[in-house]
């Protein structure tokens, strides 16, 4: 089995602290250790593509984390955006900026891109992972009751999809729901075949 031919081969390192990824590998079978990266995760958007960018994203955060690693660790690396009307929406930086992300993701259809990099000593490998989501209408009282009472800050478009305001109006989703949350994980496993 692949899980269990990774877990053996390589020491895994989740270069994330979201707690989301960590229980999307947990709940995937992987042993693994987390080490952050340092790099600073702004970007040009204007100058990339928002899938060109968090590809980027992913790679020179893979690649900080190689400078402190052995040679027998795998290392996983992701960064998520959301793009709504060709704009970009990453975490936002105040509970004001929060609001004006959702505002637009109601009633509306968005595109969760999340870019992943996996890299060994000799093997690299980058791709993203692109979902839409549909949002029913949000009104400003559900709003402002999300804001006032879950975490919205660590958060690209300002939302989880699997806490109250995704459970609460999330329409549909086109393909696959565990990018949303932070991972793809059945293509992470498929791309984890070239390191076998």
């Amino acid at each position: 089995m692949l899980i269990k031919k990774i877990n053996s081969k390589y020491n895994i390192i989740l270069g994330s602290n979201s707690p989301r990824r960590r229980e999307i590998l947990k709940k995937l079978g992987f042993n693994f250790n987390v080490i952050v990266s340092n790099y600073d995760e702004n970007i040009n958007f204007k100058k990339y593509s928002a899938e060109q960018a968090v590809k980027i994203i992913a790679e020179k955060k893979s690649f900080d984390i190689q400078q402190k690693v052995s040679a027998k660790d795998l290392i996983i690396t992701a960064d998520t955006t959301v793009l709504v009307n060709d704009k970009v929406l990453n975490k936002p930086q105040n509970k004001k900026e929060a609001k004006e992300m959702i505002i637009e993701l109601s009633n509306n259809t968005h595109k969760v891109l999340t870019g992943v990099c996996l890299r060994s000593s000799n093997k690299k490998v980058c791709f993203s992972s692109t979902t839409k989501v549909i949002f029913f209408e949000i009104n400003d009282s559900e709003i402002d009751y999300y804001l006032d009472n879950f975490s919205y800050d660590d958060k690209a478009g300002s939302y989880a999809v699997q806490d109250w305001l995704g459970i609460l109006k999330v329409k549909k989703i086109n393909g696959c729901f565990f990018n949303v949350v932070g991972m793809p994980a059945s293509k992470l496993c498929n791309k984890l075949n070239i390191f076998l």
